[in-house]
């Protein structure tokens, strides 16, 4: 094909995923002909303590399940865990898990360990919806980011009856700036979408762009598609930026690069 028939040619795509998370990223919206600029909205790093993880990490073997929202809490507890001379792949067949996400359960995968439960939709909600609550003495144990993030797995399993250990895993905070190439393409009106993975993105890409073009920072997004990567990330976008353009569907990254192109149709 023609790269001129590409569905995204001429268009000028903003990344804002956490720069180790970018390159999978790139190399879609590139086969679909897009120009590729990183905004780096993330930054993944260590909790403040380890403590709490690696001590819930001690007993694993007393809990039922461990549900994991993301791939960065699968490779913080699998380090902790090689820490301990061991791995999820070596657990008990007692412990069932459950990831909410189809990059999530790809980075078990990646480890040797198939999950027991991944949701339909790729949404926190949806592991709720299909999740086995029988049995109201189940233990359930969450690896999740130490700030900001939702509550609503763990507060929505204690409804239930479950015992639930939340501890964090991993820390997501705001890089210091917008690279030099991006915040020239927004000021020379270059971007035509932004494309957001998270709430936390949406959130630090604002703090940025304030940081960066001051106080009438959002007329540089004026003409610009905001596209969501699911339900959380377009009420962020609509709280910071006062509208979504277009809510991927599936909420994964394949559904994020249609959602995109559906915007420009």
């Amino acid at each position: 094909m023609p790269i001129s028939d590409l569905p995204l040619y001429q268009k000028t795509i903003v990344l804002t995923r956490a720069l180790e998370q970018q390159g999978e990223a790139h190399d879609l919206f590139k086969f679909k002909g897009a120009r590729v600029l990183d905004l780096p909205a993330l930054v993944i790093g260590p909790p403040t303590q380890w403590d709490d993880l690696d001590n819930a990490l001690e007993v694993l073997d007393t809990f039922h399940w461990i549900v994991f929202s993301s791939s960065n809490g699968v490779r913080a507890v699998e380090a902790r865990l090689q820490k301990m001379s061991r791995s999820l792949a070596n657990n008990t067949n007692t412990l069932k898990i459950a990831a909410v996400g189809r990059k999530t359960a790809i980075s078990l995968k990646n480890i040797g360990v198939v999950p027991d439960l991944v949701p339909p939709k790729f949404v926190a909600d949806s592991l709720i919806e299909h999740f086995p609550f029988k049995g109201k003495a189940l233990n359930i144990l969450i690896p999740r980011v130490q700030t900001g993030g939702r509550t609503i797995l763990a507060e929505s399993f204690g409804d239930a009856g479950m015992k639930v250990v939340e501890v964090a895993a991993y820390e997501s905070s705001c890089p210091k700036q917008i690279p030099e190439e991006t915040a020239k393409a927004f000021l020379n009106r270059e971007v035509d979408a932004i494309a957001f993975t998270s709430g936390k993105t949406v959130v630090h890409t604002a703090q940025l762009m304030l940081q960066r073009f001051g106080h009438d920072w959002q007329h540089n997004l004026d003409e610009i598609n905001l596209i969501s990567i699911g339900p959380q990330t377009s009420l962020s976008c609509k709280k910071y930026f006062s509208r979504v353009d277009q809510e991927a569907d599936p909420h994964d990254l394949e559904g994020l690069i249609n959602a995109c192109i559906v915007s420009f149709n």
